[in-house]
């Protein structure tokens, strides 16, 4: 009865157990963990398979009870960029065979998480015969338009999404919008269910606001606008700058989020400096680094407005995390953002890229703290009623029970 209830999550490049707000791991490695520890807690015994980029890294990790990280070796054990994976997928997919085979498991359905664990998912469906479930994170068709540089693995990519969409027994998509998108830039064909991404209710919650801006030595008066994720060009911190650049009256940004020098993230965090100091707002701007995810409900709930301007976003884990902590956010309108925020309601939606709509956002918020307080009032309410991660994985594992019926039926009468 226990294999029955064993499930495998796979994040190839996603490791659930590392540290958040390095590069790549940001909000599917939340996602996936989430997922695994809110299972196991429902009582499923719980695999997450990612791969082992050091020597130094333990092979297992317990996170919670029922629920570990598997890393496997697929490859040099050195970090590569995502876009340079796909020729380790077979390996991968070896070594998690040897791994099932050496422990005797068994598995209800494999859950997999970005394309690359999706081409493993279709690889290990014709060994293990378990229906397969798939979460995109981000779709290339949609990507490779916010970008200016295509990169090589482009076009296997797209034909990979493909096949996973009309293929997968069902894909999970974590917004309206983002089932939309898949229709109109993936496949006609396929099923596809829409399971939101979660919040944990338990760590995101409101700060008293004057008790958390003297925790971080900020002013009691100040205006401060946050923003908090992965240096990247996609994410629109450019865009914030620069719509901060336009207020009339002083304003703090807090810009947090984790870099390696030499790497795409730091390059980016030193060409984001650089516009800070070209605009003069270098006394007014902080940049913490990587944040702990125990210490980002002081961060948001010190704020007066969280800022998410991502030129693309499926779903937008620090929108939601903010608004469980009573903090309107101000983001693009785009994606999933456009789903988990109520534009009026929870927050303000603008249009990407576009600096000057942004600043007239954030003036509205700064200069009134009653429309601040309504949304986050109403933020926190839309959080508890749709997105805890205890909804979300009870929904999934309903999903999965379902799925894995279907199969051994499926199988029974072939038989």
């Amino acid at each position: 009865m226990q294999a029955q209830r064993r499930v495998a999550l796979i994040s190839v490049h996603g490791d659930p157990a590392a540290t958040i707000g390095a590069e790549q791991a940001g909000g599917q490695n939340v996602y996936v963990r989430e997922v695994g520890r809110h299972l196991a807690a429902l009582g499923h015994q719980v695999d997450m398979f990612t791969r082992r980029i050091s020597p130094d890294q333990p092979e297992i990790v317990q996170i919670a009870p029922g629920c570990r990280v598997v890393r496997l070796a697929a490859g040099p054990l050195e970090y590569t960029s995502r876009d340079h994976l796909y020729q380790y997928l077979p390996a991968f997919v070896t070594s998690l065979l040897q791994f099932v085979k050496k422990q005797r498991l068994s598995y209800e359905a494999v859950h997999t998480n970005y394309w690359l664990s999706g081409q493993v998912g279709l690889m290990l469906r014709e060994v293990l015969h378990i229906p397969q479930i798939h979460t995109y994170h981000s779709l290339g068709a949609v990507k490779y338009l916010n970008v200016t540089e295509i990169p090589s693995v482009a076009k296997t990519r797209l034909k990979i999404e493909k096949a996973i969409l009309e293929t997968a027994e069902r894909v999970v998509a974590t917004s309206p919008q983002e089932e939309a998108h898949m229709r109109q830039y993936v496949s006609r064909a396929g099923r596809i269910d829409v399971i939101p991404c979660g919040v944990d209710i338990e760590n995101f919650q409101p700060v008293d606001r004057s008790a958390a801006r003297k925790q971080l030595g900020w002013g009691e008066d100040e205006k401060i606008l946050f923003y908090v994720g992965r240096f990247d060009r996609r994410k629109g911190i450019e865009t914030l700058v620069r719509a901060a650049a336009r207020l009339s009256y002083p304003v703090r940004l807090v810009i947090g989020g984790g870099f390696t020098k030499d790497r795409g993230d730091g390059l980016e965090r030193e060409r984001i400096g650089q516009i800070v100091e070209s605009l003069g707002l270098a006394e007014r701007t902080v940049f913490p680094g990587r944040l702990d995810q125990e210490d980002l409900a002081t961060y948001y709930s010190a704020a007066d407005a969280t800022v998410v301007p991502s030129h693309y976003e499926p779903f937008g884990l620090v929108a939601v995390e903010a608004m469980a902590c009573g903090t309107p956010v101000v983001a693009s309108k785009v994606g999933g953002l456009c789903y988990s925020i109520v534009h009026e309601e929870t927050g303000l939606l603008v249009p990407p890229r576009d600096e000057m709509q942004f600043a007239e956002a954030f003036d509205r918020i700064l200069t009134n703290p009653a429309l601040r307080d309504k949304l986050g009032e109403a933020s926190i309410r839309r959080i508890h009623n749709h997105f805890t991660w205890a909804g979300v994985s009870r929904q999934l594992g309903n999903l999965y029970k379902r799925l894995a019926v279907e199969s051994n039926s499926q199988r029974s009468s072939v038989a």
